[in-house]
C-alpha cells in the first residue's frame, strides 16, 4: 500500500471529490481527517467506511477560510495520529454572478475559501512539515483557473491564484522534503456542478467541450491525488496536473 501509515488531512472530504480521495487514501493504507463545512451525516458516513477499511478517521466541522478553523483541523490530525503528512486543499463553494453585477461579498466568499483557505491550512501544518522534514501538499484547482469561465470570475481568479500560490509553496518548503503541486480538474459529477449535470441543454454544451466527450465521476480523479501523496512523486514539485478529460486543451 502506497500510503501505508501516512496522516492525511482533506478538506471538504465528506461528498463529491473529497470523499474519493479520502476513500481512495484509506485504501492505500493512510488515516484520514474528513474535514466538513455543514454536512456532518456525509462526513461520518465517510469516517465510517474508513474505519471499515482498518484505518482511522475523524471528522472536523470547519472552514477553511477562518485561521482559527484551519489551525483546529490540523490540530486534530495531530493529536488524533500523531502527525499531519499529507494535505489536499480540496474545500469548494461557488457564488455565480456576473462581474458586473457580483458584490464584493459574493467575491470574498469565494475568494476566501478557494484561496485564503488553502494558505491558512498549509501555514497552519508547515511547521508539522518543516519538523518532520516530509510533506505532500496538493491543492485543488479548476480548468476555470486556466482559461476562465462566464458568470464565476470570483471562482476563476481564486483558482488561478492557486497556480501561482502553490509554486511559491514549493520553493519555499522544498529545503524541508515538502513538495507542493496542483491537480486542476474540469467537471465531476458532483453536488457543486449538479446544474450542468442535469441541465440537458447545458450539458450539451459543456460535453462538447471535453475532448473525452464526458463528465468525471469522482473515482476517475482520485487516484491522481494518490500519486501525489506517496513516494512515487517524490521528485515532483510545484507542477500542474490537468485531470479534466482534456477541457483545458479546447
Amino acid at each position: 500500500m502506497k500510503l501505508q501509515g501516512k496522516n492525511a488531512i482533506v478538506t471538504g472530504g465528506g461528498r463529491g471529490v473529497g470523499r474519493a480521495i479520502c476513500l481512495a487514501f484509506a485504501k492505500e493504507g493512510a488515516n484520514v481527517v474528513v474535514n466538513y463545512a455543514g454536512n456532518e451525516r456525509a462526513a461520518n458516513e465517510v469516517v465510517d467506511m474508513i474505519k471499515g477499511m482498518g484505518r482511522q478517521a475523524v471528522a472536523v466541522k470547519g472552514n477553511v477560510a477562518y485561521e482559527e478553523d484551519a489551525q483546529r483541523i490540523v490540530e486534530t490530525c495531530v493529536q488524533a495520529f500523531g502527525t499531519v503528512h499529507i494535505l489536499v486543499n480540496n474545500a469548494g463553494i461557488t457564488r455565480p454572478a456576473l462581474l458586473h453585477k457580483m458584490d464584493v461579498a459574493t467575491w470574498d466568499e469565494v475568494v476566501n475559501v478557494h484561496m485564503r483557505g488553502p494558505w491558512l491550512m498549509v501555514k497552519a501544518a508547515s511547521k508539522y512539515f518543516m519538523e518532520q522534514n516530509y510533506g505532500r501538499i496538493i491543492n485543488v484547482t479548476s480548468v476555470a483557473g486556466v482559461v476562465g469561465t462566464i458568470g464565476q470570475i470570483n471562482y476563476s481568479a481564486a483558482k488561478g491564484g492557486v497556480v501561482a500560490m502553490t509554486k511559491s509553496m514549493a520553493r519555499e518548503l522544498a529545503k524541508y522534503n515538502v513538495t507542493a503541486n496542483c491537480i486542476c480538474l474540469g467537471i465531476v459529477t458532483t453536488e457543486m456542478t449538479e446544474k450542468i449535470s442535469t441541465d440537458e441543454k447545458l450539458k450539451e454544451i459543456y460535453t462538447r467541450r471535453i475532448l473525452l466527450g464526458r463528465y468525471a465521476e469522482p473515482e476517475e480523479v482520485a487516484p491522481a491525488f494518490v500519486f501525489f501523496a506517496s513516494d512515487d512523486s517524490r521528485y515532483i514539485t510545484g507542477q500542474l496536473l490537468c485531470v479534466d478529460g482534456g477541457y483545458g486543451m479546447t
